[in-house]
Parts: C-alpha cells; structure tokens; sequence
C-alpha cells in the first residue's frame, strides 16, 4: 500500500497550481471542470511520490485553524529537493518571492535538514533533502 494522492480545498485554484509548479516543478493535468456542481480540480504530479489535488468549489467553509500554531489533524507535508543547498535556495527564493517562511532552514533533532512556508492559501509545507 502507499498514499496515492493527497487533496487541498482550494479559494484560487490557479494561483495554487502556479505555485506548486513554479517552486516544486509540478506537472499539471489539465483542468477537469464539473458544471452541475461547480467542482473544479487539477491534480499535480511529482518526480516521485504521491499526487497532490487541488480542488476547488463554491460553498466550502475556510478553515478556521491559526496556520502558525499546531492543531489536530493533517498539519503539514513534506517536499524532497534533494540536498541542503536546494533546501536554502528554495528557501531563499520563497522569501524574495514575498512567501511566509515559517521556519527557516535548519538540522532538527531528529536529523533532518529542512525549513517550513505556507502556500499562498497557508498550508504548512516543510522543505526538506
């Protein structure tokens, strides 16, 4: 067994899509539209790994969690770039590029290597090799 796919309810689909591709090289399918309910997804592929969907329809509440503080559930996921270099300059780029950067690179006790921004939307994604 493995994760197939991971999906984020989206407020501007593009916006995120544009994202995900521009920093983290996702390929895009193309937009599938449903007109009945309005509902609209991408789903981005990796090098490796599982999919992450991007969805999108009227109606879907905000979520009302403080996305700098810890709560129950899914919190963050993690992207492979590779090495420590590509961690910072990953980094280094999200911050000029105006990205929330809310935890900056560093070696965790657990031994990993990474830092932590929020998407345009403010879902935590730790950076790391």
């Amino acid at each position: 067994m493995y994760i197939e796919h991971l999906a984020i309810w989206c407020k501007d689909l593009e916006a995120m899509k544009g994202f995900y591709s521009k920093y983290f090289n996702a390929r895009s399918n193309a937009r599938y539209h449903n007109p009945q309910n309005l509902f609209s997804s991408y789903f981005l592929s990796f090098e490796k790994g599982p999919r992450l969907e991007l969805m999108q329809m009227p109606g879907i509440p905000d979520n009302l969690n403080d996305v700098l503080a810890q709560f129950s559930g899914l919190i963050h996921f993690a992207v492979s770039v590779g090495s420590e270099d590509a961690v910072n300059a990953i980094t280094e780029q999200l911050r000029k590029d105006g990205i929330r950067i809310v935890g900056e690179p560093r070696k965790t006790g657990d031994g990993y290597y990474e830092s932590a921004v929020l998407d345009p939307e403010g879902n935590r994604i730790e950076i790391t090799i």
